[in-house]
Parts: structure tokens; C-alpha cells; sequence
């Protein structure tokens, strides 16, 4: 049996500055606590993520939510097994404040230090909230990523296909601005839609006429900016409907390509047989109860069992860290104080790098 691990968890990559503390017992991860303070307020007046903005931020708040997050689980620092904390990739401001604040913890307590990709803390939340087996499909679908990933081991994934361009959450949240629409544009996009008509406008489904699991939004993106302003000037305005429909067929297009790009995904993972086959949807679009549905009809189409953590551990938290911290000392990784802050760090470090970029840098 193993033995029972506690970690404090460090995530600071892009806008949410968080600190969590999660155990490991009997075999099963259990939150103690999960502290996230957004930074939504700060950015929305620029239409997106200002770095320098969010690493100051991150400096300021870092203390405060390492403290709540202990206090919340009343656990003091000298009772803790060790500190996982991002090193990467995102917004390398971002990325060293928290890296700093770790070693310095680190320093202070002679605990293990283990530094967490960021991208394999969403990869490895399904193993801490349903207990997945590997392998496992992995569909990272958020703001700044999308990959398709088979998990087959805590430090060992295969990337099967990724965004060349922008990631969903990108285009949802240009898709906004491009609408006067509140950021971050996720939920409002998703609420226009829902009175919308999705087939009102013939958006291109980017890259559905190549084969492989490589997907494209930013196409999709100008189609609704060429379309929006075909609308002003013919009416000289939008409409509460006409923004509405566009909302509606964006999103239909962005479910459709996720669908039909995710079959394509399940299709060479089956060809691994995996014992216990699964579908996991981690990241902020897999909110989107449209695409969610979708996603899950694909999984049921196949036989695979679908998974998706609650919303909380979807979008950018530190207890997906302390877990990913937690699983690699598990697996024998050997902890250091020397940790750097990675902007970029891809999970497969075999495939070729995806083109492009994003809120979080290259795409990995």
C-alpha cells in the first residue's frame, strides 16, 4: 500500500493564482484545499491576458492564497511531504513567481521540491477525481491549449494531434471581443448561442478535409469577423439576433471539428487496446455543455468511458499540481531546489513541435 503523501500545490501560468493542498491515502487523492484567486478585472479592459500585469499580480497574491490554502486544510508547512509548484509552459512572468516563491519554501523547510508541467496537471486530473487507468485518452481542449494526448504513465504521454493556430478558448474569447461580448468569452458566447440558429451562417469545419488529428480555429475566427461585418454593412448594425446566430453557428462549427477530430483520436488509441478505454475532456471549454455533449456521444459511439472533472479542476487550479507532484514522486522522480521557469515544455518531447501561437506561447 502506498504511503500516504501531502503536497501543496503552486499554479501561477497565466491569470489564476492558486495554491492547494491535496493527500494521497489508501490509493486515493482527496482536496484539503483549493485556493484560486482570479485575475479577470485586471485584463478586462485590454481585451485579453497582459503578462506583465498577471506576473505582478501573481507576485502580490502568492503569499496570501499559500497561506489559505494551508490554513483551509489545517495543515501546517513542517506536516507537508513536499511542494510541487508550475514550471511551465505559460507566461514565463507568471511561471517564476511562483517557481521563486517554491524554492524559497523549499529552502526554508528542507522539503522535496518537484517542479509540475502544467499541462500534465490537466492531462493526470482524471487519475485524482475518477481514478482512471492508463492508457487514457486525454482531449486538453482550453484558452491557450489543445492536444490530444495518450496518457500512458504519469510522466509519459503521446500526443496525437494539436491546434496549429489558435486553441478554442482563443477563438471563443476573439469570437467575443469580436461581438462586444464580456471576456473571458467562453460563457457568454455559449449563452448566445442557446438563442441562436446554427445554421444560419456556413462557417468553415477547418481541416476536416485533411486526415490526422491536427485542428484549426483561427480560419473559423475571420469567417465570423467577415461575416459579422457583412452584416453591418448591410443593415449599418448587428442585432441582438444576428449576434445571437453567429454565436450559434461558431460554436456548431467549433463542436463539429472537436467531434470529428476526437473520433479520429479514439480510433489509434483503441489501436493500443487498452485494458479499461477512456475519454477524458479537461480545460475551460469543456464547460461548454454543447461540446461536452458532443464529445460524450463520440466516447459512447466507441465504447469508451467518458470523463470530464467538475468545472473547478477544468480551468487552472493548483490542485491538479499538487496531484501531477504527488504521481511523479510516485513514479520515483527525484525531487531538486533548482527548478527553472520553462515558457514553453511540451509533454511529448518526440513530436514534432506544433506551429503557431498563443495566450500561453508556442504551442507544445
Amino acid at each position: 500500500m502506498d504511503k500516504p503523501l501531502t503536497l501543496l500545490g503552486i499554479e501561477s501560468s497565466c491569470d489564476d493564482t492558486a495554491a492547494a493542498v491535496v493527500r494521497l491515502e489508501d490509493g486515493r487523492g482527496a482536496i484539503l484545499s483549493s485556493v484560486v484567486e482570479g485575475q479577470a478585472a485586471l485584463h478586462a479592459a485590454f481585451g485579453g491576458v497582459v503578462p506583465e500585469i498577471a506576473a505582478r499580480a501573481h507576485a502580490e497574491r502568492l503569499d496570501g492564497v499559500v497561506e489559505q490554502a494551508l490554513e483551509q486544510a489545517g495543515v501546517a508547512l513542517d506536516r507537508l511531504d513536499g511542494i510541487a509548484v508550475t514550471s511551465g509552459p505559460g507566461l514565463i512572468g507568471g511561471v517564476l513567481s511562483g517557481v521563486m516563491l517554491a524554492r524559497g519554501l523549499a529552502a526554508a523547510t528542507g522539503l522535496p521540491l518537484i517542479g509540475v508541467n502544467h499541462l500534465a496537471g490537466h492531462a493526470l486530473t482524471p487519475r485524482l477525481t475518477d481514478g482512471l487507468s492508463f492508457p487514457y485518452l486525454m482531449l486538453l481542449v482550453s484558452g491557450g491549449h489543445c492536444q490530444f494526448l495518450v496518457a500512458h504513465g504519469p510522466e509519459t504521454f503521446q500526443r496525437l494531434g494539436g491546434t496549429i493556430d489558435d486553441a478554442p478558448g482563443e477563438a471563443f474569447d476573439k469570437v467575443a471581443k469580436l461581438l462586444a461580448l464580456p471576456q473571458p468569452g467562453g460563457p457568454p458566447v455559449e449563452a448566445e448561442a442557446a438563442q441562436g440558429d446554427p445554421r444560419r451562417f456556413a462557417f468553415p469545419r477547418p481541416l476536416l478535409d485533411r486526415p490526422g488529428c491536427d485542428l484549426s480555429f483561427s480560419g473559423l475566427k475571420t469567417a465570423v469577423l467577415r461575416a459579422r461585418d457583412a452584416i453591418i454593412a448591410e443593415k449599418g448594425g448587428i442585432t441582438r439576433q444576428d449576434r445571437a446566430d453567429l454565436c450559434a453557428g461558431f460554436q456548431a462549427a467549433v463542436a463539429d471539428v472537436l467531434a470529428e477530430k476526437t473520433r479520429r483520436a479514439v480510433a489509434l488509441y483503441l489501436t493500443l487496446a487498452p485494458a479499461q478505454p477512456a475519454l477524458s475532456v479537461a480545460g475551460g471549454v469543456a464547460a461548454n455543455r454543447a461540446i461536452r455533449a458532443r464529445l460524450e456521444q463520440v466516447a459512447d459511439g466507441a465504447g469508451l468511458a467518458f470523463t470530464a472533472p467538475p468545472l473547478r479542476l477544468c480551468t487552472d487550479n493548483a490542485a491538479m499540481i499538487a496531484w501531477a507532484g504527488i504521481e511523479r514522486l510516485r513514479a520515483g522522480t527525484a525531487p531538486g531546489t533548482d527548478l527553472t521557469a520553462r515558457p514553453r515544455w511540451p509533454l511529448d518531447a518526440g513530436a514534432a513541435p506544433m506551429l503557431g501561437t498563443g495566450k500561453k506561447g508556442a504551442k507544445a
